[in-house]
């Protein structure tokens, strides 16, 4: 049953045609769940199944010289495909149409997970983590959820993780009046110790949202990544940012650690990497993630 009208089937037919450069029928749409921010549909067309999703568009996505939401997602998900580490869906187009911004996908069907699942998505990662650049960062800037994310190069890991990513959220926080300026100072502090707190790694290239959320299970019971947050940093945060709501199998870290074996301590690091991931959860969610950012600050 069409719930939305000609309307708006015409705007998914006009961004197939303008993705496709051919006329396109939509048959179907069948609304998706899970997104906080943008709205999205798994969409029947003459031309196959795509992924679609969509958002009003404001004066924060023109801003100039910045690449939009899903233009840098755009940019992110070619990156990460190109590596052929792992299954990332393919992108078919993006842009704005009418008052609305998108961004097309190849649709990813989901399957059951075969029982070497999590031992495939530690080794995929570990490959993912090998491809590296001189520098950290990336040649574009994107967003985490919907607040920018700043990937100006960086020479080593330890400025590139506090300035540009501790920072940053802290100070969005502490103008927001979410975070405690005394939980703010406490962070500062911490510039001066993290060299000695985690290790001078090579700029890996990171996913950079990886929760359970953002890896699915396709056709064939493999991992696939979704909505990346992509730069080049440091590896062991993303390892950590894993482990923030639950984390994954123990075969997916035995398996990592096999293939890119983390250097000693990496446990006891998994807090103080995690700070940014909370810090982002504050500014998009309330002062209810501030405990968590403040018992952390307390143990490093």
């Amino acid at each position: 049953m069409n719930f939305w009208g000609d309307e708006q089937f015409s705007f998914f037919e006009s961004i197939l045609f303008l993705a496709l450069g051919q006329t396109v029928e939509v048959i179907e749409m069948q609304f998706l769940s899970g997104g906080d921010i943008n709205t999205s549909a798994q969409v029947f067309s003459s031309e196959g199944v795509f992924f679609v999703k969509w958002n009003q568009m404001d004066q924060s996505q023109n801003v100039s010289g910045k690449p939009t939401m899903f233009e840098a997602e755009a940019r992110g998900l070619d990156l990460l495909r190109h590596t052929d580490a792992l299954h990332i869906p393919k992108v078919i187009g993006h842009g704005q149409h009418q008052d609305k911004a998108y961004l097309i996908l190849d649709y990813i069907d989901p399957g059951k997970p075969t029982e070497t699942y999590w031992e495939t998505l530690g080794q995929s990662l570990a490959v993912l983590h090998s491809h590296t650049q001189p520098k950290f960062g990336l040649n574009f800037d994107n967003y985490i959820g919907s607040l920018p994310q700043d990937n100006t190069l960086t020479t080593n890991g330890f400025d590139f993780f506090f300035d540009h990513r501790l920072l940053p959220q802290a100070g969005l926080a502490l103008y927001k009046e979410l975070l405690p300026k005394q939980a703010y100072d406490a962070l500062l502090r911490l510039r001066a110790r993290l060299p000695d707190l985690i290790p001078n790694e090579r700029p890996a290239l990171l996913h950079g949202d990886l929760w359970s959320g953002n890896v699915l299970v396709d056709e064939d019971g493999q991992p696939a990544l979704i909505d990346p947050a992509v730069h080049y940093g440091l590896r062991e945060a993303e390892l950590a940012f894993t482990k923030l709501f639950g984390g994954f199998d123990d075969r997916f870290y035995d398996a990592y650690n096999e293939a890119f074996p983390l250097e000693d301590g990496f446990y006891e690091r998994v807090g103080l990497y995690n700070l940014y991931p909370l810090l982002v959860h504050v500014n998009l969610f309330g002062s209810g993630y501030v405990s968590g950012v403040e018992r952390i600050l307390k143990q490093f």
